[in-house]
């Protein structure tokens, strides 16, 4: 059975009658529980359990430290291109969008490596539009060669890739791979990604099984918070990471949960996410996938990041930029446009010195390639 088999399986509920169904005496018992099942995982998502945070925040603390302990994985993301052949209606790079595009050369990359470098950071986190012509996989190769020099773990978040090409790209050095599905609904997935090759649905949900197959030993799946309904997107969202723990046993499986933030264009966000839905979020993916990693983004801001860290948080980013050449190439400043703005512009001394203050120890590396 694929995860796709498992989405058509609940595609087709009326959710919202679920969710308003779910009784207080519901949660509880989900809360409680020791053994998570569907039904306790959209317990844990409905209205009824929002009166229930605290016990959540309690359950999912115990369970957070439990398996990570009190430790928090520090990574940055590194731009090397935003040219894109999507037309993503909520994404700064959209193709329609006029913006000034970039490419790293060689020696940009080997100069934004070393400032990230410099600041201690041993997790990065490499990012390029989908274009295959610009960003081809040859040059992502030799992109990794160079930061094989500075980084013990190297992931991409760049297009979806055949499982030869994972393999090809394991080879050289990558651990690591996220991607985003946006919307688990192929209705409004089709919406947003108006042309281009991410309009693939069914190519897009079955490429972290293709890496998890093919040597990428940390796999991270993530939706935009905004796009669609949170509790139905988190709900699918949470079945596919329990899918990959089960199938991939010896693969970390990673989530994130950023919101959508302004960017060029004028796309207007269709749903609003408070800081409490992301706190229920938060709560709800622990305590039904207890081993699940939670990042969080600079994309939140400083307060919410620090709230949450006790909730269910292993991974942060810090000292981000989402420009390309956005650490170092400053002399071009108001000519590049990031692909979205960021909330938390703390640096990584600042992240470390906060996470410190809290009783937490921030992790720049945490194994090394042989």
């Amino acid at each position: 059975m694929s995860y796709y088999d498992i989405y058509l399986k609940y595609k087709d509920l009326d959710f919202e009658k679920i969710f308003y169904n779910i009784s207080p005496q519901d949660a509880e018992i989900a809360i409680d529980s020791e053994r998570q099942d569907v039904s306790q995982f959209l317990a844990l998502l409905s209205p009824a359990a929002e009166n229930y945070l605290e016990d959540m925040a309690q359950k999912a603390h115990d369970l957070t430290l439990r398996h990570f302990g009190r430790t928090i994985q520090l990574y940055t993301p590194m731009y090397l291109s935003n040219y894109c052949e999507n037309e993503c209606a909520y994404c700064g790079f959209n193709s329609r969008n006029d913006v000034t595009r970039k490419k790293l050369s060689l020696e940009e990359v080997e100069k934004e490596a070393s400032f990230i470098s410099s600041t201690g950071l041993r997790h990065i986190l490499i990012l390029t539009g989908d274009s295959r012509e610009k960003s081809s996989l040859e040059y992502i190769k030799d992109c990794v060669r160079i930061l094989k020099k500075y980084f013990s773990s190297i992931s991409i978040e760049i297009y979806g890739l055949t499982e030869s090409e994972y393999a090809q790209i394991a080879a050289e050095g990558v651990d690591g791979l996220t991607l985003y599905q946006e919307t688990y609904d192929e209705i409004i997935y089709g919406m947003v990604h108006k042309q281009g090759p991410k309009k693939d649905y069914l190519f897009r949900l079955d490429a972290p099984e293709r890496a998890a197959k093919n040597g990428i030993r940390n796999v991270n799946i993530g939706i935009l918070l905004g796009l669609n309904d949170w509790r139905k997107e988190i709900f699918f969202m949470g079945l596919h990471a329990k899918y990959l723990q089960d199938k991939f046993y010896d693969v970390d499986i990673g989530s994130s949960i950023p919101r959508l933030r302004p960017h060029a264009g004028d796309f207007k966000i269709p749903s609003d996410i408070s800081d409490k839905n992301m706190a229920q979020i938060v709560t709800a993916l622990r305590i039904f996938l207890p081993q699940l990693g939670i990042a969080i983004s600079t994309r939140e801001n400083p307060k919410l990041r620090e709230d949450l860290l006790a909730l269910g948080i292993t991974r942060m980013s810090a000292g981000s930029s989402t420009k390309v050449g956005g650490h170092t190439m400053e002399f071009y400043e108001e000519l590049n446009p990031p692909q979205f703005e960021i909330s938390d512009t703390r640096n990584v001394e600042e992240i470390k010195a906060m996470l410190a203050a809290k009783g937490y120890q921030p992790v720049l590396k945490d194994w090394m390639q042989i």
